[in-house]
């Protein structure tokens, strides 16, 4: 009996060696694999397509990745399709084709490019998403954005205290919505954070809609485009501003449609002493809408540090590429139609006339010449 019971000691030993071997083993072989997906991608090709160069904004996000990404030694394809979404899809066909090891995808339309994703899930291309989420695919590996229904509350929250809401002031207050292109899933996003604010104030009365515009559908801008924008701010006040009845706040999602609304605006008669300029939001500190801003015409904008996304992205495909597991923040938040897309959130903040010198020019962002 007690050489069986040494026997049996000795075999739970011998297993327990070999099981910790294997282990080992296994670390071993993940810890080599890595390292050749590490060696096997240096100094790679990044795909990176930037849907226009028309918004300043895209111009600051591409060129952020692109010279992060060379600091860390790979070579990169910076495109922009100026919106059109042939072109788009052309772009990231090229650079599968030319054998891209990640593609990072700031999309037009978010539903419209499933095919180049296959492709490159084909090709075992991972795909990280770029403030814009990809939907409808399976094929998307990581999203970086900001809190985007965050953006939305933050909007509405500086409409609100433009107007003298939070002051205390009643209202009522007659104001017009304006949400951003549909085919954008963040534009949705937007639009949901804004009104979880404004419809409490709408249902009470605080807020009127004038126009009687208040779906999404109906309020919604193609492409982020400011010259729709700015017909449709016309149109608004051909048909609803009659008999003296004045506008006194507009939600806007964007500062390039911010200034088509201010331009309409402006053709009909507000921006003088006597008629100022309603409380118009908007979003991406765009250079003219800070200088806009200072100037007493917009009233404030949602700051995105988009160097910062820039810098996340970056991270995060250097991991992939090194064969590791990128940082994430937010696991159920971003379900593209087919999958919750890991993602990484950054924040945003409020930018006013009360504190664009503390955060745009003391975080650097823009220079006081440049304001000027």
């Amino acid at each position: 009996m007690r050489l069986g019971r040494i026997g049996g000691v000795v075999s739970a030993i011998a297993l327990a060696a070999t099981m910790t071997a294997c282990g080992s083993s296994q670390k071993t072989v993940d810890a080599e694999a890595s390292s050749s997906a590490a060696a096997g991608n240096a100094g790679a090709l990044v795909g990176v397509t930037m849907p226009t160069k028309s918004s300043e904004r895209w111009i600051h996000d591409g060129d952020n990745v692109k010279k992060q990404l060379e600091q860390l030694g790979y070579k990169v394809d910076l495109q922009y399709a100026q919106d059109d979404i042939p072109t788009q899809v052309n772009q990231i066909e090229n650079q599968i084709t030319k054998g891209a090891k990640l593609l990072i995808i700031a999309s037009i339309d978010g539903t419209a490019i499933s095919s180049q994703l296959q492709q490159a899930a084909d090709a075992k291309i991972p795909v990280i998403a770029y403030d814009r989420l990809i939907r409808n695919s399976p094929n998307v590996d990581y999203y970086a954005t900001f809190d985007n229904f965050k953006v939305g509350v933050q909007q509405a929250t500086s409409l609100l205290k433009g107007l003298g809401v939070e002051d205390g002031e009643k209202g009522p207050f007659n104001v017009e919505l304006f949400g951003g292109s549909p085919d954008d899933n963040n534009a949705t996003f937007f639009w949901n954070g804004a009104m979880s604010v404004l419809q409490p104030k709408i249902d009470d009365g605080t807020l009127v809609i004038k126009s009687g515009q208040t779906d999404f559908k109906t309020a919604a801008i193609l492409r982020w485009d400011p010259a729709t924008a700015q017909k449709r701010m016309e149109d608004i006040l051909t048909k609803t501003y009659t008999g003296g009845a004045k506008v006194d706040g507009v939600l806007s999602p964007y500062d390039g449609l911010s200034i088509g609304i201010l331009s309409a605006l402006k053709s009909s008669g507000y921006g003088t002493s006597g008629q100022p300029y309603p409380t118009v939001t908007g979003q991406d500190a765009e250079l003219a809408s800070v200088k806009s801003i200072i100037a007493d015409e917009q009233y404030s904008t949602i700051f995105k540090d988009t160097r910062k996304l820039a810098e996340q992205t970056v991270k995060m495909a250097d991991a992939v590429l090194k064969g590791g597991q990128p940082e994430v923040n937010n696991t159920k938040d971003y379900d593209n139609g087919n999958k919750v897309v890991p993602s990484y959130l950054l924040e945003s903040v409020i930018v006013d006339k009360s504190n664009y010198q503390e955060i745009i020019v003391g975080g650097s962002y823009y220079t006081e010449d440049q304001l000027k």
